[in-house]
């Protein structure tokens, strides 16, 4: 026993060392980074509402990390092409995800195939979110959310809204108002927000729920009307709109999540130093104004809190989606 004493020492104390100099590698990696490049991938076009984001935010990044930061747009398959660029990466903290819930959310539940795994992305932080307006055509009598309501009760079936596809968040978020208020309206995919947008202004589309950031722009025109904002409370950049919730829609509250993601493995120290810079970034008053012009609210939820918030909008998309019987 003595002998084995003695020997089991040495060997546990390599071990303690070996663990030790791996901990203070993983901090001294996290306290060097970046040491070159940093690449955001954005799976949607240019100009939209992640876009648009990122791109307030990437001069200050670049500043604080004295590396440059790039943003790559790589649209297509329902986000899966940028997505999977992405997972394959080196997880070293230098190609990065910016998207939006359609990727971590809505894909994982509509469709029985994909060409990756949420497991093989590492929540990063909830930058922000974007509250949605369910808004009308001048051409639609209705002018609050009560007579809407009548009106598709009236007549189920014939009045239509549009998205940007049969698993977006505009359509899902139009199922759970029909489920909430028994009404029936007949659907019309398109392939983008502001095309949905630039029809109903044209008096070609009935209705839809589309991001406060395509909604809002129009308002002063008067070819669309705003009957209502998703979110809990009112947005301040369009104080006179009330909540769904205001206008007889009970438990009513949705709004568009924008995440960043690492690949899996990426260390959790670097994970926590991009979360921490960007969080202090989007919270100064000057960027978080400009981001609120926009009608994004920062947030800057840490990896815990967002997985939360992950699990429960699944839960909760996913008993609309099985309801409506939404299909890929």
């Amino acid at each position: 026993m003595g002998r084995e004493m003695l020997f089991c020492r040495p060997i546990c104390s390599l071990a303690l060392a070996l663990g030790m100099l791996g901990l203070n590698a993983h901090h001294s990696l996290a306290a060097e980074f970046p040491t070159k490049t940093v690449r955001i991938v954005i799976p949607f076009s240019a100009g939209g509402a992640p876009d648009v984001l990122m791109r307030i935010v990437v001069p200050h990044l670049s500043e604080k990390w004295k590396q440059p930061v790039v943003i790559e747009n790589r649209p297509g398959a329902n986000t899966n092409i940028g997505t999977v660029i992405v997972t394959k990466a080196e997880p070293d903290g230098h190609t990065l995800l910016f998207t939006s819930d359609g990727t971590f959310i809505f894909n994982p539940l509509i469709y029985s195939s994909m060409p990756y795994a949420v497991s093989e992305l590492a929540p990063v932080s909830l930058v922000a979110t974007i509250p949605h307006m369910l808004a009308v055509g001048t051409h639609v009598p209705a002018t609050t959310v009560s007579e809407f309501v009548a009106l598709a009760k009236s007549q189920p079936g014939k009045i239509n809204y549009g998205s940007t596809g049969p698993g977006s968040i505009q359509r899902l978020q139009m199922e759970l108002f029909m489920a909430l208020t028994g009404t029936s309206l007949t659907h019309v995919p398109f392939k983008g927000a502001n095309e949905t947008t630039m029809a109903i202004i044209a008096n070609q589309m009935d209705a839809t729920i589309g991001a406060a950031s395509n909604i809002l722009p129009h308002l002063p025109t008067q070819k669309i009307r705003a009957l209502a904002i998703t979110t809990a409370t009112r947005s301040p950049m369009a104080p006179d709109v009330p909540t769904m919730q205001e206008g007889g829609v009970a438990g009513y509250e949705t709004y568009s999540v924008f995440g960043l993601f690492a690949p899996a493995q990426t260390s959790a120290d670097i994970t926590k130093k991009i979360h921490d810079d960007l969080t202090e970034i989007i919270m100064r008053p000057d960027v978080k104004s400009l981001l609120a012009a926009r009608t994004f609210d920062a947030i800057g939820l840490g990896c815990v809190e967002f997985q939360k918030i992950i699990d429960r909008d699944t839960i909760k998309w996913r008993q609309v989606i099985a309801t409506a019987n939404v299909k890929e």
